[in-house]
């Protein structure tokens, strides 16, 4: 098992290395379109719609970077990947990014040669289980089934969890977010765990989300964000710097609805206009348009917006901002200056 867990972490490298050699800003310039890896589908995160239009909010990163590099939000070829097969599309060049709720590790990071391009989503992994059953707390799971998606980091920390807490478990392997689901719902695991948010979107699709309950322990860390492949810089910055401009905008009170009056007036606010291309041409150093903010705020709205238009308090979903509010709210989300 250990031999080819690391021959494919091997694999995985070889075809970063080997991918990373292209520019892979100018080949979306190339193309007109963005690829852009997402899940094959987790309510507010990302899935389409009845017409077909994926939506969420992994999908308005995605969006984001395409405004900014095309100027235009729907130039973006969404694929949908697993747990399993995402790595291999991002390290392959069949995809230039993921945005798919990825966990930020040492391992995919170093081993794997991927950059995150900063946390979106501060998370953590939780279970969920039937009201009925009278469960608690995690701690009373012992001898549980528990559905688990394979190839991810909630394999580990679930095994963690139960052997440090001198449990029994067994797993019930599933390769997708609706297969857990599905399984779940069918009482083949008494439990299902991934990251909470994951859940919180699992249980709003459900036909009866208060039968459910999830359990109040986080047993893990689980930073969320976009990544890209090792050796390619300049891609890997303009990713970064899209997600930070979203964040920056929030801070600065810049919104879809005055971004663009804001671009055309300027703001007695230096950074505002440093931003919006008024001011500076920081677009230039990334290979972009001045308007390149303008357009990635416009795609989506800002950090805020894009949070509670897929997964906040007022969606199914319902989640408060949490770790997820700006620094100058007591969250964790904060981007370095632009200047």
């Amino acid at each position: 098992m250990k031999a080819s867990v690391f021959f494919g972490a091997m694999t995985v490298a070889g075809l970063a290395s080997v991918a990373a050699s292209a520019a892979t800003l100018d080949d979306v310039k190339a193309r007109g379109t963005l690829n852009c890896g997402v899940t094959t589908g987790l309510a507010g995160f990302s899935t389409p719609d009845a017409n077909g239009v994926w939506e969420g909010f992994d999908v308005a990163m995605c969006r984001a970077v395409a405004a900014a590099v095309l100027g235009d939000p729907t130039a973006v070829e969404f694929v949908p990947t697993t747990a399993s097969t995402r790595f291999t599309a991002l390290a392959s060049g069949e995809v230039d990014m993921l945005s798919r709720v990825t966990t930020w590790t040492f391992s995919r990071d170093v081993d794997l040669k991927f950059e995150f391009t900063g946390t979106t989503y501060y998370d953590g992994q939780g279970f969920i289980v039937l009201r009925e059953l009278g469960v608690t707390s995690a701690k009373e799971l012992s001898g549980a089934t528990v559905c688990i998606r394979t190839g991810t980091t909630t394999e580990l920390n679930l095994a963690e969890f139960f052997r440090i807490n001198n449990m029994e478990y067994e797993p019930v392997p599933v390769e997708t977010n609706s297969e857990a689901q599905q399984q779940y719902l069918a009482g083949a695991c008494d439990a299902y765990t991934t990251d909470a948010s994951g859940l919180a979107a699992t249980r709003a699709s459900f036909e009866n989300p208060g039968d459910h309950v999830i359990l109040p322990e986080i047993i893990s860390k689980e930073p969320l964000g976009p990544l890209v492949r090792h050796g390619d810089n300049d891609w890997g910055d303009v990713v970064r710097w899209t997600v930070n401009a979203l964040l920056t905008a929030e801070e600065l009170g810049v919104t879809s609805a005055n971004v663009e009056q804001l671009a055309a007036d300027g703001s007695d606010n230096p950074e505002v206009n440093r931003l919006l291309g008024t001011d500076s041409d920081l677009g230039a150093m990334l290979g972009l348009e001045s308007d390149w903010a303008v357009n990635a705020i416009l795609a989506g709205g800002n950090y805020g917006e894009i949070f509670e238009a897929n997964i906040g308090e007022s969606t199914p979903i319902g989640l408060a901002r949490g770790l997820n509010a700006l620094w100058t709210e007591g969250g964790l989300l904060y981007s370095p200056p632009f200047r």
